[in-house]
């Protein structure tokens, strides 16, 4: 018999901004964000193999063509969901085209943890719900959550508490240059705001909402500021969590393909439609 395949986008995702309300007693930060979901993202293909074997490929067509292969997230997710369910004889062979860049703010490697959940958990009959998995992948990663439900949203605590919102429709360009940002350096920088009030949507409508992250950033990553200021020419930049991708907004895609002609050398970037849910 063929093993069975599964093949699943796995979608990059915003922050349209990013609140730090203060810092919690086992390290953590009391987050307010709100998750953008984009018809953009990593490929992911599954299929099952005997004898309990699970490997992980990168596939010939990948735009990304090398990633770290020990402890990636893809493989900590499919041991964690067997270890869970007790199924120590399943395997899985992963592909991934990966176009996501690492170190970006997009959510690339949470995104592939929350897909491999989803699609191992279809093909090894593990029938837990769409709330145990999310449970089960939040100690992967604060954003693996958001994608297991697969839903534009309202994000509290750590990011954990996710209540889905309808976003208007928009076209994004985002704009990553080649610098890697480490979300631990910036949350150990003594200057990066702790204290942000909570805030409603409709705040965040009215123009009252930021990235606390954006301000240290700009000054441990040049690259970063240098990106925001010629995307800032055209509309409002912003950084996308705690990563070195930068976007904007625009109300149609030719918009956003007029601005992205330009787009300076060491300057990398994509084109995508926000959706409310996949």
């Amino acid at each position: 018999m063929n093993p069975q395949v599964l093949n699943l986008r796995s979608p990059a995702k915003l922050n349209l901004f990013l609140h730090i309300l203060g810092r919690r007693d086992d390290g953590y930060h009391e987050l307010q964000s709100l998750f953008q979901i984009l018809n953009y993202g990593d490929e992911l293909i599954f299929e099952t193999a005997q004898s309990g074997r699970l490997s992980l490929h990168v596939a010939a067509e990948s735009e990304i063509k090398t990633m770290p292969m020990d402890d990636n997230l893809i493989l900590q997710a499919a041991a964690k969901l067997r270890t869970f369910r007790g199924k120590h004889e399943l395997g899985a062979r992963i592909t991934i085209n990966k176009r996501i860049p690492m170190g970006s703010g997009l959510g690339g490697g949470s995104s592939n943890a929350a897909t491999t959940l989803r699609a191992l958990n279809l093909l090894w009959d593990c029938q837990l719900s769409d709330d145990e998995l999310a449970t089960l992948g939040l100690d992967l990663g604060a954003d693996v959550p958001v994608f297991i439900h697969g839903k534009s949203a309202w994000a509290e605590g750590v990011g954990e508490r996710l209540q889905p919102v309808e976003i208007d429709p928009a076209w994004y360009l985002v704009v990553t240059p080649n610098c890697p940002v480490s979300t631990a350096r910036i949350f150990s920088q003594e200057n990066l705001t702790r204290n942000s009030p909570a805030i409603k949507m409709a705040d965040f409508l009215a123009g009252r909402a930021r990235n606390d992250c954006e301000k240290v950033t700009r000054l441990l990553y040049p690259e970063v500021d240098e990106a925001l200021n010629w995307l800032g020419q055209f509309g409002e930049a912003r950084m996308t969590g705690t990563g070195s991708a930068v976007f904007a907004k625009f109300e149609s895609e030719a918009a956003a393909r007029e601005v992205f002609a330009r787009c300076p050398s060491g300057l990398k970037g994509f084109i995508a439609e926000g959706i409310n849910s996949l």
